[in-house]
C-alpha cells in the first residue's frame, strides 16, 4: 500500500530539490548584474568594431568580452555588498541577496568579488594587452569605487561621473583592436559617458520617494521631479548631438540611420517626461535609453562591418 506514495513523493522531493537549486543560483547571478555586464560587454565589442583595420583574433575578441563581463560583474556585486543596508531600505531593491540576508555578507563573498576582477584583469592582460586591461580595471573600479563608495552618497552628480564605467569598457574594446584610440572610439565612448545620466535618471525619477527615503541623494530627490524631468531632456538633447558627431569621422549611412532613428525615440519620450513627470513617463524614458543605446550599438557593429 506504501508503494505508490512512495513512487509519487520520491519524485516531487526531486523536483523540489531541483526547484530550490535553481532558486539558489538565480539568487547567487543575481548578485552580479548581469543583464547591465551583457550591455557593458557590448559596448566593449563596439568599441572594438569602430577601430579601422584593427588586428584583434577571435580568441582576443572572446577573451575581451568574457574579461569585460566578468569585470563588470564584480563591480555590480561589490555595490550590492557595499549597498546592502541601503537596500534594505528600498521595495525595488530589499529582495536583493545581500539586503535580504539570502547571502551573507562575510569576508569570503568579498574575497570572491576580488578575485574575480583581478583574474578578469589580468587574463585581459594575458590574452589581449596591457592597456585593454587597465581600461577593463578603469571601469569596475569607477563603478564599485568612485561611484559606489564615494560619490553615490555625497552629490546628486554621482551618476554622472560614474557613467564613465561604460566608457572605459568602449575604451577597452578599441585598445584591443589598436592600442592606439581612434577618434571614432573617443566618440563613442562620450555617447556612452552622457548617455548613463539620462538613462538612471529616468529610473531615479520612477523611484523619488525610494532614494529619499533611503536618504540617496539622487537627482530628482535633491532639486525636485519636475526640474529633474527637464535636465534628463536637455542631456538628452546633448547626448543625440554627440551622437551624430561620428558622422564626421567615417562613421557611414547605416551608423547615422541608427543614431538618428534611436535618438528621435528617445527625445520623444523625455519630451513627453518634462511635459508631464509621472512614474509611467519616467520608466517609459528609461526603456527608451535602453532602445536608444542597443539602436546605436547595433548600428555600429554593422556599420563598421559594411565599411
Amino acid at each position: 500500500m506504501n508503494r505508490p506514495l512512495a513512487s509519487t513523493v520520491a519524485p516531487q522531493a526531486a523536483a523540489a530539490a531541483r526547484t530550490g537549486l535553481a532558486a539558489r543560483a538565480r539568487l547567487v547571478l543575481g548578485i552580479f548584474k548581469l543583464r547591465i555586464g551583457v550591455l557593458i560587454m557590448v559596448t566593449a565589442l563596439a568599441g572594438m568594431a569602430v577601430v579601422p583595420g584593427g588586428s584583434v583574433t577571435f580568441v582576443q575578441a572572446l577573451a575581451l568580452a568574457l574579461c569585460v563581463l566578468l569585470s563588470s560583474a564584480a563591480a555590480g556585486a561589490f555595490n550590492q555588498f557595499v549597498e546592502a543596508e541601503s537596500d534594505r531600505l528600498m521595495p525595488r531593491t530589499r529582495a536583493r541577496a545581500f539586503a535580504s540576508g539570502a547571502l551573507p555578507r562575510s569576508g569570503a563573498w568579498l574575497l570572491v568579488i576580488v578575485a574575480l576582477l583581478v583574474g578578469a584583469v589580468a587574463a585581459a592582460a594575458w590574452f589581449v594587452n596591457g592597456w585593454a586591461a587597465i581600461f577593463t580595471a578603469a571601469g569596475a573600479l569607477t563603478y564599485g569605487v568612485v561611484y559606489t563608495l564615494w560619490l553615490k552618497r555625497r552629490t546628486a552628480w554621482n551618476i554622472v561621473i560614474g557613467g564613465l564605467a561604460g566608457s572605459f569598457a568602449v575604451l577597452a574594446g578599441a585598445a584591443a583592436a589598436n592600442p592606439q584610440i581612434v577618434p571614432l572610439a573617443w566618440w563613442l565612448a562620450l555617447v556612452l559617458f552622457l548617455w548613463t545620466p539620462p538613462h538612471f535618471w529616468s529610473l531615479a525619477i520612477a523611484n523619488e520617494a525610494e532614494y529619499a527615503a533611503a536618504g540617496v541623494p539622487m537627482l530628482p530627490v535633491v532639486v525636485g521631479v519636475p526640474r529633474a524631468a527637464r535636465i534628463v531632456h536637455a542631456q538628452t538633447i546633448a547626448l543625440v548631438a554627440a551622437s551624430l558627431a561620428p558622422l564626421f569621422f567615417g562613421a557611414g549611412v547605416v551608423y547615422a540611420v541608427g543614431a538618428l532613428a534611436g535618438g528621435l525615440f528617445f527625445l520623444r519620450k523625455t519630451r513627453a517626461l518634462a511635459l508631464a513627470p509621472t512614474r509611467r513617463t519616467a520608466m517609459a524614458s528609461f526603456f527608451a535609453s535602453m532602445v536608444q543605446l542597443s539602436v546605436l550599438l547595433a548600428a555600429v557593429v554593422v556599420d563598421a562591418a559594411l565599411r
